[in-house]
């Protein structure tokens, strides 16, 4: 019987992808923290379906225990995207995932913006978001006149200028909420701009935004009264804010701190595949460490080889399987299994499916 462990087993500290997750100068730009999960969930309740076949459909791993490191593909987050869209009758998907949004995994940063004592100090946040939530969120302000504008600049690889128009939606629907929050009823927009045509009935735009909304602009943006920047927030807690942005300062220096050993096994995996299959050993002597010397570390960190192991093999056959270019038994042979059935019924442990069942169901279906 195989005992290759199951790649979701949990860790007594943090993984690869803990080290990657967050931090935009280490994840790849295709590969997108995922802790916003349980905002989809909502979103689609309040659109009118559930979404739960749709992350089977889209072919989504959900891990409620460990998503505060979880990733997603860029590309599959759009594909889920124009799938909520299309299963979407009651509402406009993007402005309910905006509306629902929370910093349920991130409290500190809810405290911060809450607590702030102007408008101004609050859009801080815009950076701390990029940097620990979405990295392809960028949002500035530029100011001229009597009006400031909120600039988005976003772009999903892998998704076409409709899908990216729907996460611009969706993060002017969030942005509101939260200028609402902090404002009151002095939080309206003076104009709307979208770079994309309407991608919904053009009355629920100006009707959602209460502004007037204008399309195929040369920029995405939010304007409103300059003025409104540094008016004093009703809800302004000094100590209370300060304390948080020293947390969430405190977060981005340890994320930004040197890769540990976990991150470092991952990466020569990552690169070198086939050592998959050849042991501590092989592992250890590109670290230029003794087997026993890396084996002791990892159980200092509370980490066992073979989990680590086979969560780069699940990950890597997931990403191939998808991509559709590999066939099985190459996949198999690339990470290091002795045969297909090995591989095929490891895959089966991690995913509850085949490999042949997991490409069926992430390929899209003909016509």
């Amino acid at each position: 019987m195989s005992t290759e462990p199951d790649p979701r087993e949990g860790l007594a500290t943090p993984a690869a992808a803990t080290d990657q997750a967050a931090a935009g100068a280490v994840l790849p730009i295709d590969e997108l923290p995922f802790v916003t999960l349980t905002n989809w969930v909502k979103a689609a309740a309040r659109c009118g379906f559930n979404i739960e076949p749709v992350f089977r459909q889209v072919g989504i791993q959900t891990d409620l225990i460990h998503l505060e490191s979880g990733t997603i593909r860029a590309a599959k987050l759009g594909e889920l995207m124009a799938v909520c869209v299309a299963q979407s009758r009651q509402q406009h998907f993007p402005f309910m995932l905006g509306e629902t949004f929370a910093f349920e995994y991130q409290p500190d940063l809810e405290t911060f913006l809450t607590t702030s004592p102007s408008l101004r100090e609050a859009l801080r946040i815009f950076e701390w978001v990029r940097r620990l939530i979405n990295p392809l969120i960028d949002v500035t302000v530029e100011e001229e006149g009597d009006h400031a504008r909120l600039l988005s600049r976003l772009d999903v690889p892998g998704s076409g200028p409709e899908v990216t128009g729907h996460f611009t939606e969706g993060t002017f629907a969030a942005v509101q909420k939260f200028l609402r929050v902090l404002l009151g009823e002095q939080h309206r927009f003076t104009r709307v701009d979208f770079r994309h045509p309407p991608l919904a009935d053009e009355s629920r735009y100006a009707e959602f935004f209460d502004a007037p909304v204008h399309f195929r602009q040369p920029q995405d943006r939010l304007v409103m009264e300059r003025a409104l920047l540094d008016k004093p927030l009703e809800g302004a807690f000094p100590t209370l804010h300060r304390q948080a942005a020293f947390l969430v300062e405190q977060r981005l220096q340890k994320q930004a701190a040197p890769r540990g050993l976990v991150a470092q096994i991952e990466q020569t995996f990552l690169e070198q595949p086939r050592i998959l299959g050849q042991g501590i050993e092989a592992v250890a002597e590109r670290l230029a460490l003794h087997p026993r010397t890396l084996q002791r570390r990892l159980q200092a960190e509370g980490v066992r080889f073979t989990v680590l192991q086979a969560q780069v093999r699940f990950k890597l056959a997931a990403r191939w399987l998808e991509e559709g270019a590999m066939s099985v038994e190459d996949i198999s042979e690339q990470l290091g299994f002795c045969d297909r059935r090995s591989f095929t019924q490891a895959f089966k442990r991690w995913s509850g499916l085949s490999p042949s069942q997991f490409r069926g169901k992430t390929r899209p279906e003909p016509g």
